[in-house]
């Protein structure tokens, strides 16, 4: 944290040591307040699918569009698995988060 110079560690990465789909979550908003798009998608882009994902997604379940909205949950349960488990392997080592400077 800028101001404390604290970091909330990942508990998933500090025991494990691999990434959970999440890492990253806490310096993307740092970064989208600094209006630095590009390193908060360098951080955890897949923030930068599920929003407009879960947008589309509250817009479905108050239209009670029921179909939909279960398709997308599950487009973006699935969404969130996959980055998840890719971001561990060296062939995918750029989903990992990632400072740019």
């Amino acid at each position: 944290m800028p101001l404390t110079n604290l970091g909330i560690p990942c508990l998933f990465h500090e025991w494990t040591g691999f990434y959970c789909p999440g890492c990253g979550v806490t310096r993307v908003i740092l970064s989208l307040l600094k209006f630095d798009f590009i390193q908060a998608f360098r951080f955890n882009p897949l923030l930068f699918i599920l929003a407009p994902l879960y947008m589309l997604y509250l817009i479905t379940e108050k239209k009670r569009i029921q179909p939909l909205s279960h398709g997308i949950m599950a487009v973006m349960l699935i969404l969130t698995v996959t980055f998840g488990v890719l971001r561990n392997f060296p062939m995918f080592d750029y989903l990992a988060p990632t400072v740019i400077r």
